[in-house]
């Protein structure tokens, strides 16, 4: 799934909504593709976090890949960068799920 601009309060709902949607649809695995992301909150890092644990409780894949510090420092600032599946392109990741 590709997002872009911006991830907050005024997003959260339609977020929310078309992540629920792919799962449903394709199932557990899931890569997020947020090169094109301006900015992230903390309540968007959180619903990233849910389909991240969502995801590895049914044994799928995740991964997010294009993160940029400048747009998305909640992640380094929480520590989740550090933990959570994060590719420069969607090929690495795709080979990371393949391994």
């Amino acid at each position: 799934m590709r997002v872009g601009g911006i991830l907050d309060a005024t997003t959260r709902q339609q977020f929310t909504d078309r992540l629920a949607e792919i799962a449903d649809d394709h199932g557990p695995d899931l890569v997020l593709d947020l090169a094109e992301v301006t900015f992230m909150d903390s309540r968007a890092l959180g619903l990233i976090v849910h389909h991240w644990q969502r995801t590895m409780a049914a044994q799928g894949h995740f991964a997010l890949v294009g993160v940029q510090y400048s747009n998305s420092k909640v992640m380094w600032v929480t520590g989740l960068a550090q933990r959570l599946p994060l590719y420069d392109t969607l090929d690495e990741a795709l080979a990371a799920f393949n391994a």
